[in-house]
């Protein structure tokens, strides 16, 4: 799998746009560049496989204080394939690479689902649940090489 950066215009992802959810998630994806910013590498990705365009994954935003937050997703077509857990992991292998002094987190909704499972998958703990500003209340992962 590779991961690709969402940069530049629209214009350079004209071989994606058939993929599911092109648009949106690029527009997307720029609306939120304008409110955090771009830096990379803690920009979005789209995750392609054996040809095909599978998810998402990104971190929200450059570290702060020392953490980085991880989000993905997989395309409705790729779902219980392992994607989700293999753009997990590239996420980590980006962060630890750049900075391996970095928490890496990631957040949940409030219930066992895919995304724990995934999160448990690579190695991260449960650390306790938190309100987002823009989710709620959620469900706050650590990534702990020791647990696996």
């Amino acid at each position: 799998m590779k991961l690709i950066p969402i940069k530049g215009g629209a214009d350079h992802f004209l071989d994606l746009s058939n993929a599911p959810m092109f648009f949106e998630i690029v527009k997307m994806t720029f609306d939120f560049y304008k409110r955090v910013g771009f830096t990379e590498p803690w920009i979005g990705y789209f995750a392609k496989k054996n040809g095909d365009f599978v998810g998402t994954g990104g971190f929200k935003g450059k570290p702060v204080n020392g953490t980085i937050e991880i989000a993905y997703g997989t395309f409705d077509a790729f779902q219980n394939k392992g994607v989700g857990s293999e753009i997990c992991r590239l996420l980590v292998e980006i962060a630890q690479s750049t900075d391996p002094t970095l928490k890496i987190t990631a957040r949940t909704l409030p219930e066992e689902n895919f995304s724990t499972k995934i999160l448990k998958k690579n190695r991260f703990i449960f650390s306790g649940t938190v309100q987002d500003p823009e989710d709620g209340e959620v469900w706050e992962w650590v990534y702990a090489p020791e647990a696996g």
